[in-house]
């Protein structure tokens, strides 16, 4: 399958920096790069415009690397909480996504959206996760998705008790207590 040679527009994770000339599927050019401004294509129009332009944006870049830098410096360490229904064994009834992620952490005072929360994994049980927010493509933080039952519940997991097994320890003792009360007593 032919290839498309593309100028990109600014850093993209595991394909190269800004300025570089890189080939790419077409798809990936047409569904991602080219849409969303990330790059623009290859010819001698668009390589002397972006030549001429590189400095403005390169600066513009660097103003927006900076800013991104005090954004991450200010909440660093953010811890956001995130209230679902689940299961006595702690899997939640569905999943907390990327969008779930955008408006908490916005509620905290962080404003992202959902296409800068990358989650490696979907988060489907209770208790803390790192998740990584990237402000800028050279910038990236991580902050915490505190999810559980209740706010009371979130605060035991901030303190680092787990809910869980907690919970099924005590139903555990309280079946043997419940179990000892009901044995018929033997004649002597």
């Amino acid at each position: 399958m032919a290839s498309v040679e593309l100028i990109l527009l600014q850093r993209v994770d595991k394909l190269g920096q800004m300025g570089e000339l890189v080939r790419v599927k077409p798809g990936f050019a047409r569904n991602y790069l080219l849409p969303q401004k990330k790059a623009i294509r290859a010819n001698k129009d668009n390589l002397a415009k972006f030549e001429q332009q590189r400095a403005q944006l390169e600066a513009q870049n660097l103003k927006r690397r900076d800013e991104a830098l005090r954004v991450a410096e200010r909440v660093g360490g953010l811890s956001v909480v995130i209230v679902r229904q689940a299961g006595e064994s702690g899997s939640l009834y569905g999943s907390v996504s990327s969008r779930d992620i955008a408006e908490a952490s916005t509620a905290a005072g962080l404003t992202i959206n959902r296409t800068q929360v990358v989650l490696d994994h979907p988060i489907k049980t209770l208790g803390l996760s790192g998740v990584r927010v990237v402000l800028h493509p050279e910038v990236a933080i991580s902050i915490t998705v505190n999810v559980a039952r209740s706010l009371e519940e979130a605060a035991k997991q901030a303190r680092g008790e787990r809910v869980t097994t907690v919970e099924s320890r005590e139903e555990e003792t309280l079946g043997t207590e419940d179990l000892l009360d009901q044995q018929p007593e033997l004649p002597d």
